[in-house]
């Protein structure tokens, strides 16, 4: 009997019974002609996207194929339209401008802490969410890195906002991140706040910023335009309840509207390994309300949500939308950028066990064609022309910077060495990635993370260097001089010794004194030292105090217990471990004809 034709949308992991229903015939009829393809099937079994299609079709269906995410979507403009529950919601704000402008600053005057103190160099490494609050009302800003290593950080951040807050120093004026996040804002199509920093200064001109502004397409409203323009000094917090008001304002004229009552959905701003609590996300609800004990997917990862902790590390039960969110019980490590969305729980595990099967095919599919690097390949490579090529391995402490630096690395080749990166993830340096490095003649390129101590000793006894960083653009200048062969005399940390902390006390007058046991080497008085936490560098400072039993000491060394203090820093854990090191003035590093920096050839010419 010739059935009629009949609109079916099919979705990743769809069941034998789902798309029974939507083609209107019994499972039954579609299991048998699974079964005379060959194919046994069970009701509940999920298909692939292409078994689906072709049984839909041979039921005269007419296939649209959606991702789980967009039916969701579509399922929601339906019930909103039908139940009308949308409802005002904080609008999400994206903080921009050029390294050094005062972004983080701003934020701090915003929400009265002290952000910008714990950031290597005073630069903001990573994408962070925080909530202000102004007459009762919310506002979300997320806080980009400025430097033009995070242009695709900063880009991500634009897809998930509402307004862009420009932050310009009046003193500097408009520089090339200024410009590039103008652009950015423009391609999203977000309205433009300018905050003109820093006109405590002595030497700030506004009037010259705001033409400067208007070269470039953003007119201020005094002057005509359509550009809310607010000068303020983060430092002595003038115009701050102005700028939120600007903020507020655009943001009503924008009637920003979410449906609480929908299931959850976001965007994954940040993800990373947490060695005591696991895989963690940093999420921003856009529409529904995330309860603990959801059950969420996001790309090829799912979860249920164990616990969540808002912006001030405080745990919450719920998060209603335009808010962010740290959420704990994640399967794996999502990728930051991903969507989110509340689902059924097997809906969620059969969606994910299909994609993991396309991503482990794609994956084989990618090893299959290139082939795996070893050290015999990598020399006839060389041989074979004069470009020559440096492998590295990117180790960093989160998602979002071990993609910036895969997307900036490659960016550094040039006509003489090609930079190639054959490994990039989260966490500290392991043996399997000093193993790596070896048979693939890389070097390894850690993030603000520090190596494991039998990977430290596996790269010496191997000769892979590990280069080590917390501020990424001197890691982009150090490797941009290196493939150019201009590198300078630098300045080149010597490890001196580790300590563990077995138990902290206060005392009055001094501060913070951390109980530590001597690992390995030595630990000195006024040297400097960086404290990790699972691996993680998350302070780095200077020994201001030593002591054995009761004595001033100048060290102490293996084996032996001290009680010290780390200058400007009490916030030291049981457990953490205190790393002392030295700077020294040392000649460069070359990069030899077997693409490799040298670590050998440093030390000869460094005693030379």
């Amino acid at each position: 009997m010739k059935r009629e034709p009949r609109e079916v949308t099919v979705t990743e992991g769809i069941t034998v019974r789902e798309l029974a229903e939507k083609l209107d015939i019994r499972a039954k009829e579609l299991l048998k002609t699974l079964l005379d393809r060959g194919v046994f099937a069970s009701i509940n079994q999920a298909l692939d996207v292409p078994t689906a299609t072709n049984l839909a079709e041979a039921f005269s269906g007419i296939v649209q194929v959606v991702t789980y995410e967009e039916q969701l979507v579509e399922e929601e403009k339906i019930t909103e339209n039908r139940t009308g529950n949308l409802q005002p919601r904080a609008p999400v704000v994206t903080v921009m401008g050029h390294v050094d402008h005062g972004k983080t600053s701003l934020l701090d005057a915003i929400r009265e802490t002290e952000v910008a103190a714990g950031e290597a160099g005073g630069i903001t490494q990573h994408i962070g969410a925080y909530e202000a609050h102004l007459n009762g009302r919310r506002i979300v800003f997320i806080d980009t890195p400025g430097h033009e290593a995070f242009t695709r950080m900063r880009a991500r951040g634009a897809k998930v906002t509402d307004i862009v807050v420009l932050v310009v120093g009046a003193d500097d004026g408009v520089m090339p991140q200024t410009e590039e996040a103008i652009d950015h804002a423009k391609a999203a199509k977000v309205p433009i706040v300018v905050a003109i920093n820093k006109i405590d200064k002595p030497d700030a001109q506004p009037e010259r910023v705001k033409r400067q502004l208007a070269d470039r397409g953003l007119m201020p409203e005094e002057w005509g335009g359509d550009t809310v323009t607010v000068e303020v000094s983060a430092k002595t917090k003038v115009n701050i309840p102005k700028l939120l008001e600007m903020i507020l304002l655009v943001g009503d004229l924008r009637e920003l509207k979410a449906d609480p009552d929908a299931p959850a959905s976001g965007t994954v701003l940040e993800s990373r390994v947490d060695k005591g609590r696991g895989p963690v996300a940093t999420v921003l609800v856009q529409n529904g309300t995330l309860h603990v004990g959801d059950v969420f997917i996001v790309g090829s990862v799912y979860g249920k949500v164990r616990a969540m902790f808002d912006d001030r590390a405080l745990p919450i039960k719920k998060a209603a939308p335009a808010t962010p969110v740290e959420v704990l019980g994640l399967q794996g490590v999502p990728e930051a950028g991903d969507q989110f969305q509340v689902a059924d729980e097997a809906k969620a595990r059969h969606i994910v066990e299909y994609r993991q099967g396309k991503q482990r095919e794609a994956t084989l599919a990618k090893t299959a064609s290139s082939g795996r690097l070893t050290l015999d390949q990598l020399h006839e490579q060389l041989k074979a022309g004069e470009l020559k090529e440096l492998p590295v391995v990117i180790k960093a402490d989160v998602q979002g910077s071990v993609e910036v630096l895969s997307e900036m690395l490659p960016k550094l080749s040039n006509d003489q060495v090609r930079l190639k990166v054959i490994h990039a993830s989260v966490g500290a340096v392991t043996e399997t990635d000093v193993l790596l490095a070896s048979a693939s003649n890389a070097i390894i390129v850690a993030f603000s993370v520090r190596p494991e101590r039998k990977a430290s000793d596996l790269a010496q006894r191997e000769g892979v260097d590990i280069r080590l960083h917390t501020i990424i653009y001197e890691l982009l200048d150090e490797l941009k001089k290196a493939v150019a062969g201009l590198l300078a005399p630098v300045i080149k940390e010597t490890y001196l010794g580790r300590a563990e902390v077995r138990d902290t006390f206060r005392v009055k007058g001094v501060g913070m004194i951390a109980g530590c046991y001597v690992q390995d080497g030595l630990v000195k008085r006024d040297a400097d030292v960086r404290v990790l936490r699972d691996n993680v560098v998350i302070y780095t400072g200077k020994v201001s105090s030593l002591r054995r039993f009761k004595d001033d000491v100048n060290e102490v060394r293996t084996g032996f217990e001290c009680g010290l203090s780390v200058s400007n820093f009490a916030d030291v854990k049981t457990g953490d471990i205190l790393e002392c090191f030295k700077m020294e003035r040392v000649a460069p590093l070359p990069v030899n004809l077997d693409g490799r920096m040298n670590m050998q050839a440093s030390v000869e010419a460094n005693r030379n």
